[in-house]
């Protein structure tokens, strides 16, 4: 666990970072990656993040509840349990370090994805509407949720793609995460990866996570979701760096 007001500071920022992405800020999410790696290891940082991720999916669906249904949800459940399996093994067959530098790829592919998404929006759209992206983005999101809680860039390329109005879209989000996180405890817990001690700094990291879900909600009038998450995308290019190639 961690030592000292610096490593808890940056704890806290993490926590801010989950909450802000919940409340629409979801390029932020990235950082909470990055963090969360970094000071606890990065097959630790796994089990740290879960918790902090389902109070946050169970703090915000109340509000969004009301848009969207479960049946988008259900149509991509079946091939993203399939990731996860695959992720749940992955997990458990690699190392730390490999660990570390597989989050390192998923922070890249997840930048990547945003970036294709902005300069060839009409491709994407084609790529997205097609019946076997709906496939690959529920396994690709299950493996990328279950190694690195960064499954929400595929995922919400694919939501994007079906044309709905942005609440629902934001609703139907909410629904599928909300379920994926908590199919994903038992699976952590078997790995050992969630604990009394993890909990404990769970606890701690709370009013910062709440402190984000309140800040995302009043920025999300005020500020350019566009250029605030190409700030992102920068600084999440310097975190995969870091974690590929600087231990």
């Amino acid at each position: 666990m961690l030592d000292g007001p610096a490593a808890y500071s940056l704890a806290l920022v993490a926590a801010f970072c989950i909450g802000m992405s919940k409340a629409g800020f979801s390029g932020i999410s990235l950082i909470s990656v990055f963090l969360m790696a970094d000071l606890y290891g990065a097959k630790a940082s796994v089990g740290i993040t879960l918790p902090l991720l389902i109070v946050a999916d169970l703090t915000v669906y109340p509000a969004f509840r009301k848009y969207g249904s479960w049946k988008p949800v259900w149509k991509l459940l079946p091939a993203t349990v399939i990731g996860l399996a695959a992720g749940w093994w992955l997990l458990d067959a690699i190392s730390d370090g490999v660990a570390r530098k597989s989050i390192g790829v998923c922070i890249l592919a997840m930048v990547g994805l945003q970036a294709f998404r902005a300069w060839q929006p009409a491709t994407s759209d084609r790529l997205a509407a097609s019946r076997a992206f709906g496939t690959t983005a529920g396994v690709t999101g299950g493996v990328t949720t279950m190694l690195a809680n960064a499954a929400g860039p595929v995922i919400q390329l694919y939501l994007l793609s079906r044309r709905l109005p942005k609440m629902e879209l934001i609703g139907i989000g909410a629904r599928f995460f909300l379920l994926v996180n908590l199919l994903k405890v038992p699976l952590t817990r078997q790995l050992e990866l969630i604990t009394a001690d993890t909990l404990l700094e769970n606890a701690k990291c709370l009013p910062a996570l709440f402190g984000g879900v309140f800040a995302g909600k009043w920025l999300i009038q005020r500020v350019s979701q566009r250029v605030f998450e190409w700030m992102i995308v920068g600084f999440s290019i310097l975190a995969a760096g870091r974690l590929l190639f600087f231990s």
